[in-house]
């Protein structure tokens, strides 16, 4: 039986495979949000081109739904690898901008 995910396990084991492959020196801030980016425009090049009813449609298909799994994934590597080099708690960040937005734009 696997252990439950959590953030700080994720962040743990991308640190690691990086410290195994001597990469640290290049996982700087600048290079992070480069590679961020990057990985980001590999997942909207999937949606570029379908319709809205395609896009709600892109996990039916078996090979389409393993690559936009693969991008949701390096993306979210990326972003995990920056919070931990910038000292950001990323669950603490994301629940402070929902309660902004929620005093920003209020519910009816």
């Amino acid at each position: 039986m696997t252990e439950p995910l959590d953030v700080a396990k994720l962040q743990r084991r991308l640190a690691e495979f990086a410290a195994a492959r001597h990469w640290q020196p290049y996982h700087t801030p600048k290079n992070l949000v480069a590679a961020l980016s990057v990985e980001a425009s590999e997942l909207v090049e999937i949606f570029q081109w379908l319709t809205p009813e395609e896009s709600a449609r892109v996990m039916d298909d078996p090979d389409t739904a393993h690559r936009v799994t693969d991008e949701v994934a390096d993306v979210l590597a990326y972003l995990l690898q920056l919070c931990e080099v910038l000292g950001i708690d990323p669950l603490a960040a994301l629940n402070a901008k929902i309660d902004r937005n929620e005093r920003r734009f209020p519910a009816p």
